[in-house]
């Protein structure tokens, strides 16, 4: 990262950390019933709500650092479900998937509050469900430093994640000119997800994508420090990420359908709506991806541009706009 990228990321930083509480402006959200209950929340909530849009939330900086918090649910039913998952499997998802949020801010890991509703007849996997939590942890380096226990209907498994970050990735930063791109290869959970509602057993190869998702910490933090601007992990498809993105920098983002690097087997429409991916979609400059290939054995693809205009996202095909799904909705 240049000297005139790290000035201008700490700026945002400062902007989104004011030391007047007077004044707390929150990132711009995308369109949907999820976050039209969030502006909701935000409206009732008035001065008593902070910087609220990113992928964590950025505390004032301590030093050169800043503390990183994020909060993740899993609730079965809604996120997972009991006869797709062991209880290890179920436990290092929701883990996993509360660490992402770290990965897509560039952010270095502290620790992980962990907090479980359990029904009675979830009391005999504990065991399971602690052994995939302590599984995430440890290829974090994130300990679990606490958190709470209590009954509940369903299982609901909520970690508060902590890290640290010098220069943490907003969602806010992308600007026109930069360069749209993707960690690793899309498509693997949508076609688990797909075939387990159908009561199929999917590929191998895609279930373990499905089950074991892997937050890429190490791969945030290298690209927070070569260049990123912005970035969101891949929960609920890139097709409806890249709207959060687009829509926090107040950019229009262009991408080509036939740049995106899907699974074999899978269409490039299918890998771009592909949910609960937790791959990372980052913009930036010139990135140099053949070092990141070989950093981390990882693909790190281009497939759009950031250019002016009205927030979205435009996909083509070639030189043809195509449609195509948004990805999973909350609230829908």
């Amino acid at each position: 990262m240049n000297e005139d990228d790290r000035l201008r990321r700490r700026r945002a930083i400062e902007m989104r950390t004011p030391r007047d509480n007077r004044f707390h402006p929150h990132t711009p959200l995308a369109s949907g019933a999820e976050f039209d209950a969030v502006r909701r929340m935000l409206e009732r909530w008035g001065p008593h709500a902070r910087k609220i849009g990113d992928d964590a939330a950025v505390i004032n900086p301590v030093g050169d650092r800043s503390i990183i918090a994020s909060t993740d649910m899993s609730v079965e039913g809604v996120h997972f479900r009991r006869e797709w998952m062991t209880p290890q499997e179920i436990g290092y998802r929701a883990a996993a998937a509360a660490l992402s949020d770290l990965a897509a801010m560039g952010s270095k890991p502290l620790g992980v509050l962990v907090a479980i509703g359990i029904p009675e007849e979830w009391r005999p996997d504990m065991d399971g469900l602690s052994d995939g939590i302590g599984e995430a942890a440890q290829m974090a380096d994130a300990p679990v430093i606490g958190g709470d226990l209590s009954y509940s209907p369903q299982l609901v498994l909520t970690f508060t994640v902590l890290g640290t970050g010098q220069d943490p990735l907003l969602r806010s930063g992308a600007k026109p000119g930069d360069i749209v791109y993707v960690t690793g290869r899309l498509g693997g959970p949508g076609e688990a997800l797909r075939e387990m509602l159908a009561g199929r057993e999917p590929v191998p190869g895609h279930r373990e994508r499905f089950v074991h998702p892997v937050p890429r910490i190490r791969e945030g933090l290298w690209l927070a420090d070569h260049g990123a601007t912005s970035a969101i992990d891949i929960s609920d498809g890139l097709s409806g990420d890249l709207r959060h993105l687009a829509a926090a920098s107040k950019v229009s983002m262009r991408v080509d359908l036939g740049l995106i690097p899907a699974l074999e087997g899978v269409s490039a429409a299918d890998a771009a709506a592909s949910g609960e991916e937790y791959e990372l979609a980052i913009t930036g400059g010139e990135i140099d991806t053949a070092a990141f290939e070989r950093e981390f054995a990882l693909e790190l693809t281009r497939v759009g541009v950031v250019e002016s205009g009205d927030p979205g996202v435009r996909f083509f095909q070639d030189t043809e706009p195509v449609e195509v799904p948004r990805g999973y909705l909350h609230f829908t």
